[in-house]
């Protein structure tokens, strides 16, 4: 009885001090300093092993296409950083024989007038047969729903060689892009544009608006090709497009800028950049980069680039070809600044909002 009587009163003063003096103690103790954040979600480059990556964000998806040869994959995910891991479903592969069934190439996937678009260049086999074409899907999801073959999409005056077609939506007008050989036995790929009357249909004639010229755009051969829109946050038109030979280490980025006001469908009313804006990296294993796309991170606030390269110089145009993103800027001129590919294997930042 001794021990428990004299542990009773001093639990009670215990008690008692607590309460009547709950703040004394080391002054210099503090609150506790919180735990350390975690760290940030990243990702590494390349994301994916393939060639022309094409990339549109929808209803908080991602739906994701490159070149797989004799037909068309759609991915579908809501981090773009894990593209690598996300559902793919082939939605069409036409028939053997048909004018569409060999070098499918360069798939972009579009929403206009509450419908998927897919445009792609397809032939019989034969390069000289290489031609866009157009498919359509009425389902609010482009994986599911039936796709509906809508045939070529040309104007009656030029009629010739034609690939990596994308659209132009401007001033509630949508313009039709690609990349043309009038001579197919020449190689020399030149972009042009056309009105749009609806999503398979064009008017004529077509327009040139650029043509390899300057020493950057005929490596390997004069070629422009592969045109994507990307606007500002003033609704500035630029047209990123890909130049020189897809087979050498200098395959590059241009630029062409739509004048304030300026009318499409006039070739005077584009400016072509004197010099590219996006060329290799031997350094940080990037040679050939081009044939891009545009994204926003899904809360909206970073801008991304998409393009494909190779790791080592030579590789040219197979299949070693992969797929990189990297956030990109804006100059106080309003024009982008891509930089530089950065380097593959190392940690970057997943886009925000991931």
């Amino acid at each position: 009885m001794k021990s428990v009587i004299r542990i009773i009163p001093i639990l009670i003063l215990t008690v008692f001090s607590s309460l009547i003096f709950p703040f004394c103690g080391n002054k210099n103790s503090g609150t506790p300093p919180p735990p350390p954040p975690p760290a940030g979600k990243t990702f590494v480059n390349p994301l994916i092993t393939g060639a022309d990556p094409w990339v549109i964000y929808k209803d908080q998806f991602y739906y994701y296409l490159h070149t797989v040869g004799n037909r068309i994959v759609i991915w579908k995910t809501n981090a773009i950083s894990k593209l690598g891991t996300a559902t793919s479903k082939e939605i069409f592969k036409a028939p053997a024989g048909s004018p569409n069934a060999e070098n499918v190439w360069a798939p972009e996937l579009h929403f206009i007038d509450g419908k998927w678009y897919v445009y792609y260049t397809a032939g019989s086999g034969p390069d000289i047969t290489q031609r866009t074409w157009v498919l359509e899907n009425s389902s609010a999801d482009p994986l599911t729903g039936t796709w509906v073959d809508k045939g070529r999409i040309f104007t009656t005056d030029s009629d010739f060689w034609a690939i990596d077609g994308t659209v132009l939506e401007h001033n509630g007008s949508n313009y039709f892009l690609w990349s043309g050989r009038p001579n197919p036995a020449v190689q020399n790929q030149n972009i042009y544009i056309a009105k749009m009357v609806n999503p398979w249909t064009l008017q004529s004639p077509a327009v040139l608006i650029t043509k390899p010229e300057l020493f950057w755009e005929t490596n390997g051969g004069p070629v422009n090709e592969a045109p994507q829109i990307l606007k500002n946050s003033n609704g500035k038109v630029f047209v990123i497009f890909s130049a020189s030979g897809c087979w050498t280490d200098d395959y590059t980025l241009g630029m062409l800028s739509l004048a304030n006001g300026g009318n499409p469908m006039l070739p005077a009313d584009w400016t072509k950049n004197q010099l590219p804006v996006f060329i290799k990296n031997p350094a940080n294993n990037a040679f050939g980069p081009g044939h891009n796309s545009f994204f926003k991170s899904p809360d909206g606030t970073e801008d991304w680039i998409m393009y494909h390269a190779n790791n080592s110089t030579g590789q040219g145009c197979g299949n070693n070809r992969n797929v990189r993103i990297q956030k990109f800027s804006w100059n106080t001129d309003g024009t982008p600044n891509f930089g530089s590919p950065v380097k593959i294997g190392v940690a970057i930042n997943v886009p925000s909002g991931e």
